[in-house]
C-alpha cells in the first residue's frame, strides 16, 4: 500500500509539473545591447514565434530558425544552424546566446501625456 501512494504521489507530481510549465512568447523587436555583430549596439533584432517554431533576425540582418532545447524547453532555444543555443528570461524580457551576445526586449518609447488647462467659464 505505501508503494501505491508513493508511485502516485510521483505520478501526480510529474503531471502536474509538464501541464503547469508555461512557456513565454518571444514575438517582438528587440534590440542587442551587449557583444552585437560588427559593432551594432542598440541595432534592432526580431523574434517570431509560431508555437515551438522561432524565426530570429540577427542586428546584422540575418534569419535563422530556432526551437526549444530539448534540455530546458521552458527557459532556452536551440539555433540548429549556428550550433549555438540561448536562454531567455521568464518574462521575455531579456536573450543571452552562448556566444555572449544580449538582446533586450524593446519596449518602445513612453506614452505622450497630454495635460489641457482647465476651462473656466464666467469670467
Amino acid at each position: 500500500m505505501r508503494r501505491l501512494s508513493l508511485a502516485l504521489g510521483l505520478w501526480a507530481a510529474c503531471a502536474a509539473t509538464g501541464a503547469s510549465a508555461e512557456t513565454v512568447n518571444l514575438t517582438g523587436t528587440y534590440r542587442c545591447i551587449q557583444m552585437c555583430q560588427n559593432g551594432m549596439l542598440d541595432a534592432p533584432a526580431f523574434v517570431t514565434q509560431n508555437g515551438e517554431a522561432v524565426n530570429l533576425t540577427t542586428e546584422a540582418g540575418e534569419s535563422y530558425r530556432a526551437w526549444p532545447d530539448w534540455n530546458a524547453p521552458y527557459s532556452r532555444i536551440w539555433i540548429e544552424a549556428r550550433g549555438q543555443g540561448a536562454v531567455y528570461s521568464p518574462d521575455g524580457m531579456r536573450i543571452q546566446f552562448d556566444d555572449g551576445r544580449v538582446w533586450q526586449r524593446d519596449i518602445g518609447p513612453p506614452p505622450v501625456v497630454v495635460r489641457r488647462a482647465p476651462v473656466v467659464y464666467g469670467r
